[in-house]
């Protein structure tokens, strides 16, 4: 309630999952279709992608409207929309063939309040007039490889991100400057080879095609954004004190393992706010994912589901609007 909207940038959820923990509504969209140019040529070797959240799938719609856009010699290409996406919202998405995977990739399992929420989507969909069943959907590449490959992704340019800033304001590299989930993946990356780094990459093209293929069989993938309710604040942090940078970024893959994969394949996604938790009133959002370049079909699903249950009316019982200064 603070402002309608935040721009932000999601490498591997960081969009989607505030989104989802807060009632609100975060896309992620396709690889090259936000420019990073003219100063960076990409972050976290492709993963990352600018966009926004907010309230409504309007104003996210007219954000990515005004921030899309190539510059010349980007690495990354998506083609341009044939509309503006704000138009999108209003227009009817058609029948979509929409897979919905219940459980993650990796094992984990959904929590009873998200499974929930999850087969309340999958009926609304159904009412919608939609066809929705079951999919299983392979990332191309065992779990332990794709966690792995991440984490030397991750870890690689987060070591160089660092010693990059600490060079420039003349600051130590320690636990007085780092948070420990920062400072463990900076050690681990600064380890990272330049053989293993190239491996890694060639996981995320493999994950990318697999993904990809899995695009043909349906117009929509529908997965929880977080297998559990929110994350008590902290959590994070604290198994970080106690781990490497490998087994921070597992630990972390395991409380989020949805949104990940359409990092690496470059897809975009977005997290709905479409449902609540009956017992705690928090929100859980759901995952919807395309095929590359079609953020115009998700904005079109988004406006329909948003139309059938609407939630700018769920409001907190504490929140910015509601709390007075001292």
């Amino acid at each position: 309630g603070v402002v309608p909207l935040a721009h932000g940038t999601d490498a591997a959820g960081s969009l989607r999952l505030p989104a989802a923990y807060n009632g609100l509504f975060g896309l992620k969209p396709t690889r090259g279709r936000v420019s990073l140019g003219p100063d960076v040529d990409e972050l976290f070797s492709g993963l990352a992608v600018p966009g926004g959240v907010s309230r409504t799938v309007r104003d996210s719609a007219a954000l990515l409207d005004q921030i899309r856009g190539p510059e010349p010699g980007d690495p990354y290409a998506a083609q341009q929309p044939s509309r503006p996406y704000a138009e999108e919202v209003t227009r009817p998405p058609g029948r979509l063939r929409i897979g919905v995977l219940a459980q993650a990739w990796g094992g984990r399992r959904t929590s009873a309040p998200v499974a929930d929420a999850l087969s309340r989507t999958a009926a609304l969909l159904a009412d919608l007039g939609h066809q929705v069943e079951e999919a299983e959907v392979g990332l191309g590449v065992g779990w332990e490889e794709y966690v792995l490959a991440n984490a030397r992704l991750f870890t690689a340019n987060l070591a160089a991100t660092v010693d990059e800033l600490a060079a420039a304001f003349g600051r130590p590299v320690d636990s007085s400057t780092l948070e420990p989930a920062t400072l463990a993946g900076y050690h681990y990356g600064q380890r990272v080879g330049g053989a293993q780094l190239v491996a890694a990459l060639a996981v995320r093209n493999r994950v990318s095609r697999s993904l990809a293929r899995s695009f043909d069989a349906y117009d929509i993938l529908l997965t929880p954004t977080a297998p559990e309710l929110p994350t008590p604040l902290g959590a994070y942090t604290e198994s970080a004190r106690t781990l490497d940078g490998l087994g921070w970024i597992d630990t972390v893959f395991d409380r989020a393992p949805f949104t990940m994969p359409f990092n690496m394949a470059g897809t975009p996604a977005m997290s709905v706010p479409l449902t609540a938790d009956a017992g705690t009133g928090l929100p859980i959002g759901m995952q919807f994912a395309a095929g590359h370049g079609l953020e115009g079909r998700l904005f079109r699903l988004a406006g329909q589901v948003e139309q059938a249950s609407p939630w700018a009316g769920r409001i907190p019982a504490v929140w910015a609007g509601n709390t007075t200064s001292r």
